[in-house]
């Protein structure tokens, strides 16, 4: 059976199978999850979560959440009043496990030879001078001093520990409940991870309902000013639906959660997935104008057989390029690759079917007779002056681009990766309001936990303790260091005077250590040492607190531990959220590195078949290599980091800007084959295809464009960014690949010579699809439209 006849002869054979399989999609996409937990986003064997993992195992899950509460001095006696009734609500409440603020620091001192172990905040002071004297005494006290107090008085925190035992939503509902129950003048700011992840949560879901209808809205809109036909807007813009529909089924079909890069998705098939049914409408309109004697079946079988080639290898090399996703280390990457990839096969398979079986159940519509007409617009105009440019100056066009390159990556010496998940949500949040008064006055927003096997109560491990708590503090960013070696040493405090050989001293033998802890269980609470001790003593645990804004000031910490672990016998194990955030950076890195060589080299080999040369693959991947370091130089330039988000640039970007490379070569390919000389075929090249591609590649900018529109800062600064790199790699194709194609000739691209039989039935255009006119070539007519 003929390909061209197969579409009309099952045409609604296809159409009832595509309806279908979109109507069976619909289900699924009731049953999707959001999963707004960036620790599940790397694989189980990750270091820092199996260690995390095992320290949990001995000291419970708790998650730390963080409200900071801001007055002109917190001691003043509402402020005071609110802080007391805030803590003791919590500390009723079952989902927190442990509640530290300045009503439940202890001042651990000596009365009559005894420790005694009483709250820093006994009473709140009604008068100036008690207010003074509580001043005086917290300073001293380095248990509250700097830690649930600020060093000016303007800052208190109330530290959560939740056990987990509840969801995100319920957790925040009932804190802000117990804020809203007690209320004052104070200025109340909460971070943790359960804030972080409540508030992904809930943007997310904002994301989804917001942004793509908006970015729906302005595809009907350009696709109506392009086409002005009600048929040119809705069978395009049905692909975009139906591809968004199973794009998105798929997710919960194969298991899996709706990430917050998972917002990229809709948006992504948005941006691609109505480029391949474009061309058929443009084709459509095309013939129906230039050949109004051809019925509507003529005209459907041309259309197919003109465009199945050159948009079967578009479609695979967008494909091709996205798959690179899934190289990526972080699981909701791979994810997205998957589904993205899957997506765009169904888009594809669509618009070469769908699309065309519709058209031709379908009457013709009135031609566009404004199409025959010399294009006298922007686009025309601007390539018209390119073309001229570039013909005259090749060399000075590469030149230019080598330049161009040079400066722009540069900006790679000042390319930073983002250490931690602080910048998911805008700065004015209170969740990163929180973050910046915790690293200014509380010494850091992060911890490092590092568990010891052996006996707690052993004066030899104390004293080991203790030296990495003296060593460690010697860091500029570690806020505070504590472990069961801090406490002991408060209670030597207590327990000898300031001229006794034992004062601020781990004691030398077992007993007394036990003998201070047994006192401590005795006349203060025995639930203080369970943050730093198991029950029976057979393991401990150091709490490094300290602030970083670079993986770098994690590694200081991370390495100075790892030295402290070398010089000693203890069998240390080290975790900590921190150290988690730091692997996904790490991991980020690594997966965007993967994934850029995984879909460089796929691109190079695809063309270079398609082409049947390497040279073609070689000098067709020059573009992409171009807009990928040159996008990454301008993010160091432009202080922008490496994230979750940005890190997707590569694969996608180079998945969509192969197209314009590809589409240069071909209709080069084609002048030549007609016998015009390389000057010739690239001014021919740039007036007719070129609009075409910019066009297209307009298009999917503007697709993205809306996620500027975004929640997430994060996914701003990629959409801006894929903007960038698909904006340079369209200047590549139509300025560097005609200068480089001008300057070096490459054999690939035929000498000028008569096309063949052969050659004509995979070129973009047929000479047997031409307009009536002649000359119509020579004045950029609707084939421009068409490419």
């Amino acid at each position: 059976m003929k390909r061209e006849n197969f579409i009309i002869r099952y045409r609604w054979v296809i159409i009832l199978a595509t309806i279908i399989c979109v109507g069976l999609c619909v289900v699924p996409l009731t049953k999707i999850h959001i999963n707004p937990d960036f620790e599940s986003y790397l694989p189980d064997t990750m270091y820092s979560k199996q260690n995390d993992r095992l320290i949990s195992e001995v000291f419970g899950k708790e998650e730390p959440v963080l409200i900071v509460m801001e007055s002109s001095d917190v001691f003043n006696p509402t402020t005071l009043q609110r802080i007391e009734k805030l803590s003791k609500a919590f500390s009723r409440m079952s989902a927190f496990k442990r509640v530290y603020s300045l009503f439940q620091a202890k001042n651990i001192t000596s009365e009559e030879g005894s420790m005694v172990v009483n709250p820093v905040i006994r009473q709140i002071p009604e008068t100036s001078e008690e207010t003074e004297e509580l001043r005086s005494e917290i300073k001293s006290n380095d248990l509250a001093y700097k830690m649930v107090v600020s060093d000016d008085f303007h800052y208190a925190l109330i530290m959560l520990s939740s056990n987990k035992t509840v969801q995100d939503k319920e957790l925040i509902g009932m804190i802000n409940q117990t804020l809203e129950k007690y209320p004052g003048t104070e200025k109340v700011m909460i971070s943790g991870q359960p804030i972080l992840r409540d508030e992904a949560n809930r943007k997310i879901s904002r994301d989804i309902l917001v942004l793509l209808p908006i970015g729906l809205l302005l595809m009907f809109v350009l696709l109506w000013i392009s086409f002005r036909e009600i048929r040119g807007v809705l069978l395009p813009f049905s692909v975009v639906i139906f591809s968004i529909t199973v794009c998105m089924a798929l997710i919960p079909i194969f298991g899996w959660e709706l990430s917050l890069i998972g917002v990229l998705v809709p948006i992504m098939m948005l941006a691609i997935a109505n480029n391949y049914g474009v061309y058929f409408i443009a084709r459509y309109q095309d013939l129906n104008a230039s050949n109004p004697n051809l019925s509507m079946h003529e005209i459907v079988t041309r259309s197919f057989s003109y465009l199945f080639m050159p948009v079967l290898f578009c479609g695979l090399t967008t494909i091709v390029g996205i798959l690179g996703l899934v190289a990526h280390l972080l699981i909701p990457a791979r994810q997205m690759g998957v589904v993205t990839g899957i997506g765009i096969c169904f888009a594809l398979a669509a618009s070469l079917l769908f699309v065309p079986a519709i058209l031709s159940a379908l009457k013709k519509g009135k031609p566009h007779k404004d199409l025959l007409g010399q294009h006298k617009g922007f686009f025309s105009t601007l390539l018209n002056h390119t073309g001229n440019g570039v013909t005259r100056h090749p060399k000075r066009v590469i030149i230019s681009f080598a330049v161009f390159f040079a400066v722009c990556s540069s900006g790679l010496f000042f390319f930073k990766v983002a250490p931690d998940s602080n910048n998911v949500l805008p700065k004015k949040n209170q969740f990163n309001q929180a973050v910046a008064v915790t690293d200014q006055y509380f010494g850091g927003n992060k911890t490092i936990s590092v568990m010891f096997d052996g006996d707690a109560k052993d004066p030899k491990l104390l004293e080991e303790l203790d030296q990495y708590e003296q060593e460690l503090k010697k860091l500029p960013n570690v806020g505070s260091v504590t472990s069961l070696a801090t406490m002991v040493k408060k209670m030597s405090k207590a327990l000898n005077d300031p001229t006794d050989a034992g004062y601020n001293q781990i004691p030398e033998s077992r007993d007394a250590v036990a003998q201070y802890l047994e006192l401590y269980s005795m006349n203060g609470d025995p639930e203080d040492l369970e943050q730093f001790v198991n029950f029976d003593y057979t393991k401990t645990l150091l709490t490094v607190q300290y602030k970083a804004s670079k993986i770098v000031e994690i590694n200081t910490v991370l390495n100075r531990l790892k030295e402290l672990g070398k010089n000693n016998l203890l069998s240390q194990v080290i975790g900590g959220y921190s150290l988690v955030e730091k692997e996904m950076s790490e991991s980020i890195v690594t997966g965007q590195n993967h994934s850029l060589i995984f879909a460089f080299i796929a691109i190079l080999i695809l063309i270079a078949i398609i082409f049947k040369s390497f040279k073609a693959g070689f000098i067709g991947s020059l573009p992409l290599a171009f807009a990928v370091f040159c996008t990454f130089g301008l993010m160091g330039w432009l202080g922008l980091e490496l994230n979750m988000a940005t890190a997707l640039l590569s694969s996608i970007s180079i998945g969509l800007g192969v197209d314009f490379t590809i589409q240069v070569f071909w209709r080069i390919k084609w002048e030549l084959s007609n016998g015009n000389d390389y000057a010739t075929s690239v001014k021919i090249t740039l007036k007719t295809i070129g609009r075409g591609i910019m066009i297209n590649a307009f298009a999917v900018m503007l697709g993205f464009s809306v996620l500027l529109l975004s929640a997430f800062p994060l996914v701003q600064s990629f959409g801006f960014l894929i903007i960038l790199s698909l904006f340079l790699c369209l200047i590549c194709a139509l300025v560097l690949i005609p200068a480089i194609c001008l300057v070096f000739k490459p054999a690939f691209l035929g000498k000028p010579a008569m096309i063949s039989q052969n050659e004509e039935t995979t070129l973009f255009l047929e000479e047997k699809d031409m307009p009536l006119h002649p000359e119509s070539e020579k004045q950029d007519s609707v084939h421009s439209v068409i490419q």
